[in-house]
């Protein structure tokens, strides 16, 4: 009865979505009225949608195998956590949880955005339920859940072996809450252009949300690049597969719309920008949505190969992103500039960095896009891998990088380049110092690594300065510097810290590409094998019985070159119902570096093939994706962010004509 009642509260959810949209986008003049009832619909469908997740999850974890659902992604002896995880480690599960995020940050506006006017509310509202009436009318009659089976067999097939794991249980959630967060963006922007209502005041509506979805979107991608290095057992982190680029493409498109609403906000310019950038990010999230269950590309993320299901969410992000823009096109016109600037001012380096990420948006994008529309205009087949992509996006990232650190410095409207460079020459002498030393470290080779580590560098010292120049650090007496850096606000600590986390993974993804040592081998008990210094002892192995696997399990020995003995383990599991097999690699974690050991095939009577990677600074890729998202946190409990909005509406009402 649970998954009845779960199924009920989801079409109810459904037809008050329709209401919502249609009621607010009807009388949204009619403020008061309209903007109560779209807030209490939007908090009312939230709960619905809720509820039908939670009937969908209890199905999973009581192994209610009447549920189709159920028996095609579970199995009774997965480990609950993985029963759990199975409820959207699947197309349809998918999709609720997509509605249900939709529906969370619907809800959120409604409750938290007590301060937004009634009109732009309710636009932004209505929109949002706009959209959950297509994505849930398109889980109802395409991909419903909560289907029965009559007969209901005995058991299920159980889920895909390679997502249980913890990972399904943190990356998916995160990434869900990224960049369908990014919905309420795009919410506001198409609210801004129906009303007209385009001024500082929305940018700081707007850029709380966009802030909280880009810091789960980094979250998301990083733990998901972190699941497929340990688990997918070849040590790789990214390999640019054409749906880690439909996550990452809202990331670059979003942290170009942080900025732009940050130059917005302070100087009511770069209208044009923030509103194309608030569409255009979550376009791409509705595209990421469209090639992971449109059945027109295999990968690992792939939940869906059903074109009937493709078509119709093509024809979703068509409707939404062709009216978003034909609205943006009309509206264009009649957006003024705002604050006028010189070329070397902050805003002209925020603008600038859009530039370079939006190019490195449209490059990420016809990389993923152009062999799937080769294949269908011709059906000719190839690939766009790495060396593609790195060069692309390398060219671009290259020089943003070593224009992070002037941006800070410049002031707003006119900034002086010369005054910025003797600021900064401190920390140039700095980086040019840590380069040469890590040259001579190295044996100074003729390589870029060096190069790339030193970039890394300056972008890190520079976010040092950065705080060290707010804190007037060598100008006056220490006590003052250090009352004058607790005094900073959050977002001035925020800029720093995401700045010197982007340095952080830039560092770690060099050394960890540059420097890292493979060998393959084949072993005996007792045997040992050298690698970077490490002697690698493989010790034996041994046969166990896992809840719903069998696995043969490798115990090696590890010799650090300072010292130290360390022991891990690595497995080649056989799940026993899909009879798939699958390898977890073993991982010693040395400071920031890790020695990868995979326990491979048999090798004549009793010996192994063994894959060993010593990965230098690995943990810094992720450690940096950490500093970032925490930024982004630490710049949403400002307290500025919360409640500065509505005093500057009061205060500065909309231009005429915006």
């Amino acid at each position: 009865m649970t998954i009845e009642l779960g199924h009920f509260a989801f079409v109810l959810a459904f037809v008050l979505a329709i209401v919502q949209a249609g009621a607010g986008f009807a009388f949204w003049r009619q403020s008061e009225l309209a903007q109560r009832f779209v807030s209490q619909a939007a908090i009312l469908q939230f709960a619905l949608v809720g509820l039908a997740f939670a009937a969908l999850l209890s199905a999973f974890a009581v192994d209610d195998f009447s549920v189709r659902l159920v028996v095609e992604h579970s199995h009774s002896l997965q480990p609950m956590l993985y029963k759990i995880t199975s409820t959207w480690g699947n197309h349809e599960g998918s999709m609720l949880l997509f509605v249900v995020i939709l529906t969370l940050f619907g809800a959120a506006v409604a409750a938290f955005g007590r301060n937004l006017p009634n009109e732009l509310k309710t636009l932004v509202l209505s929109n949002q339920g706009l959209m959950v009436a297509a994505f849930s009318g398109f889980v109802l009659f395409t991909s419903n859940p909560f289907w029965r089976l009559d007969p209901a067999p005995f058991n299920g097939t159980e889920l895909n072996p390679v997502l249980q794991d913890i990972g399904l249980a943190i990356h998916p959630p995160l990434l869900y809450l990224g960049y369908v967060g990014f919905s309420i963006c795009f919410s506001f922007a198409v609210a801004a252009l129906v009303s007209g209502r385009i001024d500082a005041a929305w940018a700081r509506w707007v850029r709380p949300w966009t802030l909280a979805s880009w810091s789960f979107l980094t979250l998301g991608i990083a733990m998901g690049s972190y699941w497929a290095y340990y688990e997918l057992g070849w040590g790789g982190w990214w390999f640019w597969d054409p749906v880690e680029n439909a996550s990452f493409m809202p990331w670059l498109a979003g942290t170009a719309l942080l900025h732009s609403a940050v130059v917005m906000e302070k100087r009511n310019a770069l209208k044009i920008w923030t509103i194309f950038l608030a569409i255009i990010t979550f376009s791409l999230s509705l595209l990421g949505t469209f090639l992971v269950r449109s059945g027109i590309l295999t990968s690992v993320h792939s939940f869906a190969s059903d074109p009937t299901r493709g078509i119709i969410i093509l024809a979703m992000l068509a409707a939404f992103i062709g009216g978003a823009f034909t609205l943006f096109a009309l509206r264009a016109s009649t957006l003024r500039h705002g604050g006028l600037f010189a070329p070397i001012s902050r805003e002209g380096a925020l603008i600038l960095n859009n530039l370079f990420l939006s190019a490195a948006t449209a490059g990420v994008l016809i990389g993923t896009l152009y062999p799937l529309v080769l294949e269908a205009l011709t059906g000719a087949r190839i690939t766009v891998g790495a060396p593609f992509f790195d060069l692309t996006f390398g060219a671009l990232m290259v020089p943003l990088l070593l224009l992070i650190p002037f941006g800070p410095f410049l002031a707003w409207k006119r900034g002086d380049l010369v005054a910025v460079g003797q600021r900064l020459f401190g920390a140039i002498i700095v980086t040019l110092v840590l380069t040469l030393v890590v040259f001579g470290f190295l044996g100074f080779p003729i390589s870029l690594a060096p190069i790339g580590l030193g970039i890394g560098i300056w972008v890190m010292v520079g976010a040092i300065a950065e705080l060290a120049e707010r804190a007037a650090i060598g100008k006056v007496k220490w006590a003052q510097s250090w009352q004058r850096l607790k005094g900073l606000p959050k977002t001035a600590w925020s800029t720093s810290i995401a700045h010197f986390g982007v340095g952080v993974s830039v560092i770690g993804i060099v050394c960890a590409t540059a420097f890292q040592t493979e060998t393959v081998t084949s072993m005996q008990a007792g045997e040992t094998a050298e690698i970077a210094g490490y002697s690698i002892t493989y010790e034996g192995e041994a046969h166990f019985e896992g809840p719903n696997f069998t696995a043969d399990q490798g115990t090696f020995g590890i010799d650090a070159p300072w010292g130290g003995d360390r022991q891990l383990t690595s497995e080649r599991r056989v799940y026993a119902v899909s009879g798939t097999p699958t390898t977890e690699a073993g991982i010693a974690t040395y400071g920031f570096s890790q020695m990868y050991v995979q326990f491979g095939e048999r090798f004549g009577d009793d010996g192994r093939v063994v894959r060993l990677w010593h990965k230098p600074f690995v943990l810094l890729i992720w450690l940096g994706a950490v500093l970032m998202a925490g930024a982004g946190f630490l710049s949403l409990s400002d307290r500025r962010m919360r409640i500065g909005a509505p005093a500057r509406a009061k205060a500065k009402p909309a231009e005429a004509g915006q």
